[in-house]
């Protein structure tokens, strides 16, 4: 494959752009490579080449520079897995603007809140997004422009103008503004488990930061004949820069499937038509994908590699992957304001039961205490990042307070407490607000979670910790069941006995509490901060 050694380490000042390095020097050195293969509603399949990219996202930079969006100017990009959504990407970084993804099934409030806090000036997305809009398009004074995918024949808006057709009637040649690796390209709003969500600024350079992680998170990626697909949504920083942008950094097609749901079966219907190589899963797929039984027998997957972040798997899901796909899973891990900087690679023997895996390379991570000390093998501390790396946030939007206090020194706190062995290896125990104190200790979540997934009876599981006179905390489990199972006394004793069984008698939780669902953020991450907030309204009531 073709890698420009420039686009590796560009020195600072350099000319680096993410159009130039996903799409531009593609389309140039071998234009008709697939760079995208979309799953259309009706079910056809539309392949489109990188020089199919470059001409459509030159069109739509054209449009947007027509329609008043300049160099620095925040766009909003609310549209689901699509040819759209990623040429959006493309043409605003040719033009120097920020891109602002954004999660298609967001509310009302959701969507007010990003794009007031960011002063968005544009908005590009589908039918559904142009409605939502129209209802609060008054509480957004600096927003002027919605371009919609949809037909736009009946919106008498002027606002409001159909992409297509604007783009059209413009230029195929667009010239790329300069910048660099420092320059700012995305705000992605954290997911946010407690909090108004926050905007993390990233540079042009977050891409070249990605490649290493996603290369060992995927046993050596590229290989001949990978394509990659992730059922997550690009909105996310897990779904862009450790699927999407990555891939097309290094000539990789991916798939884009637009699903309003996950489903388990049609994703593996969809892995067996496209023979999809590659995939990011975020632990709650995994987990629904882990109720359909024999897929080794009902479908003919192609997998070579299958990555995972977002939520610790534990080892029976781990295990599951491996009978069922044939393939180690991958665990990695990063947030949004500074992802993918561990990583197991199952291929090249950086693998161990329980732990996330080891820096990547270019990475300093560390377990930290308080004062930003760097703390003995075994002891627990927060996961820390040296800074600064290609990867970290340039900072919250607007909001230099929020920033400073992510640092220690020149330690990025990631808010999540583990441990490091004595070979690197990281092990996650869960968030700061996670850990439960009970009776002296400090108890994580997480293996308990994995413990009772382990029991037939349990779907999905959070563990938190609850308010006591005598143990300061005690543990508690909120339980989802699988089908055909019943909440009762004597479950919950089992289920207790199980976790005691494989576990630790301290760590068991002493009440359990079936609920139909769990409160997740849209990446799919368990909300239990939310749990906590119903126990603690219970208790007070």
């Amino acid at each position: 494959m073709y890698f420009p050694q420039e686009q590796e380490n560009p020195q600072p000042g350099e000319f680096f752009n993410i159009a130039d390095a996903i799409c531009d020097r593609w389309a140039k050195c071998d234009p008709q490579r697939v760079a995208l293969i979309q799953k259309n509603t009706d079910g056809s399949i539309s392949r489109y080449s990188f020089k199919d990219l470059q001409t459509q996202a030159n069109q739509l930079a054209n449009t947007l520079s027509r329609h008043g969006v300049k160099p620095g100017d925040r766009v909003g990009i609310m549209l689901a897995q699509s040819l759209e959504a990623g040429i959006a990407h493309i043409a605003l970084y040719k033009i120097g603007a920020i891109a602002v993804p954004l999660f298609g099934l967001f509310g009302l409030d959701a969507i007010e809140h990003r794009a007031r806090d960011c002063a968005m000036s544009a908005l590009i997305t589908d039918r559904a997004g142009t409605e939502k809009l129209q209802e609060i398009w008054q509480c957004l004074p600096t927003l002027t422009l919605c371009l919609s995918t949809a037909p736009c024949s009946d919106i008498s808006d002027p606002r409001i103008l159909g992409l297509h057709a604007c783009m059209a009637t413009e230029s195929s040649e667009f010239s790329t503004r300069h910048s660099t690796v420092q320059s700012p390209a995305l705000i992605i709003y954290t997911s946010g488990t407690t909090g108004h969500p926050k905007g993390a600024l990233h540079a042009h350079g977050i891409l070249l930061g990605h490649v290493p992680g996603v290369r060992m998170s995927h046993d050596n990626f590229p290989q001949p004949d990978d394509i990659m697909w992730t059922p997550a949504d690009w909105a996310w920083i897990g779904g862009l820069l450790d699927v999407l942008l990555p891939s097309w950094y290094l000539g990789v097609a991916v798939v884009a499937h637009r699903a309003e749901k996950f489903q388990a079966e049609q994703a593996f219907a969809l892995l067996e038509e496209l023979a999809i190589r590659n995939v990011f899963f975020p632990p709650t797929a995994l987990k629904l994908l882990r109720q359909v039984a024999d897929p080794q027998t009902r479908w003919k997957l192609s997998l070579r590699s299958i990555a995972s972040g977002g939520e610790s798997l534990g080892e029976e899901l781990l295990a599951w992957g491996k009978r069922s796909f044939n393939v180690q899973i991958n665990e990695f891990y990063g947030q949004t304001e500074c992802n993918l900087v561990l990583s197991s690679a199952a291929a090249s023997g950086v693998y161990r039961a329980g732990a996330i895996g080891k820096a990547v390379p270019g990475f300093n991570v560390a377990i930290v205490d308080d004062q930003g000390d760097v703390v003995a093998p075994g002891t627990v501390g927060h996961i820390a990042i040296r800074t600064p790396n290609q990867n970290q946030m340039l900072g919250y939007w607007k909001n230099p307070t929020a920033t400073a206090e992510k640092y220690i020194g020149s330690w990025l706190i990631s808010g999540d407490r583990g441990y490091m062995d004595a070979d690197e290896y990281v092990y996650f125990l869960g968030r700061n607000d996670d850990v439960i104190t009970s009776a002296g200790y400090r108890i994580g979540p997480t293996p308990i979670e994995d413990c009772l997934l382990k029991h037939s009876a349990v779907k999905l599981a959070a563990v938190i910790g609850k308010k006591d006179a005598t143990r300061t905390e005690i543990v508690k489990a909120c339980v989802v069941l699988c089908d055909g199972f019943t909440g009762s006394d004597s479950l919950i004793a089992e289920l207790q006995q199980h976790v005691r069984k494989y576990l630790a008698a301290h760590e068991y939780p002493r009440e359990i509490e079936f609920l139909p669902a769990l409160p997740m953020t849209a990446t799919g991450k368990i909300i239990r901060g939310a749990l906590r907030s119903r126990e603690e309204e219970g208790a007070s009531a």
